[in-house]
């Protein structure tokens, strides 16, 4: 990690909001059970791809009642082009009667509640948490944040809780919501995998990584 890191975060930040300072969650969604659903989705899937199952799944299963009384072979009909479709939909049919049953209907709104569920780890809960309640918790940490996270060298891991950790340290707590949606974008649209541009990137200055 970077000498002086809390300094140096801070600026990739300032000079991400130059240009992404607008840029929210990707994901469609109109209530927080929607956003979990969404977020579930979403594991080894494009949120535009997520975007364009939810209408229609949210029109077939308007509440969490609905979830949790759905039968899987037709729910997995609403989302198979989402791939994984068959575990995805026991995870939401699943975290769906947890709540139903536990929480009394309500989407849990802390971590320790929301890690209970099937198919939530600390990415889709922080997820859930900054979207759906604004309650910073931890840094959701997704594959453009692996990567970003070790380009810029803000951390040193794979393991996405260790990188989590890492950048709890770091980044500054206001901005912990925000941070993966800043980072998320710019590994969209600016430093791709296979090729990244560094020459047109907002960090081409600051970054270890530029070539």
């Amino acid at each position: 990690m970077k000498k002086d890191n809390k300094a140096y975060v801070e600026k990739i930040i300032k000079l991400l909001n130059k240009d992404y300072g607008g840029i929210d969650i990707a994901l469609n969604f109109s209530n927080p059970f929607q956003l979990l659903a969404a977020t579930i989705l979403s594991a080894q899937c494009t949120d535009e791809r997520v975007n364009k199952v939810t209408p229609e799944l949210f029109k077939r299963y308007k509440s969490i009642d609905d979830f949790a009384k759905a039968v899987p072979s037709e729910l997995e009909n609403y989302i198979r082009s989402a791939g994984f479709f068959r575990n995805k939909a026991k995870n939401i049919i699943g975290s769906a009667k947890m709540i139903v049953d536990k929480y009394g209907g309500k989407v849990p709104d802390n971590m320790k509640d929301l890690l209970e569920l099937p198919g939530v780890a600390r990415k889709t809960a922080n997820i859930v948490l900054g979207s759906g309640f604004k309650k910073s918790e931890g840094i959701a940490v997704d594959t453009h944040v692996i990567r970003l996270a070790n380009l810029l060298k803000l951390t040193k891991y794979e393991d996405p809780v260790k990188i989590e950790r890492d950048l709890m340290k770091i980044v500054p707590h206001e901005t912990w919501i925000k941070f993966p949606f800043l980072i998320q974008t710019l590994g969209r649209r600016v430093c791709k995998a296979r090729r990244p541009a560094c020459d047109i990137c907002p960090l081409k200055n600051i970054c270890p990584s530029a070539e």
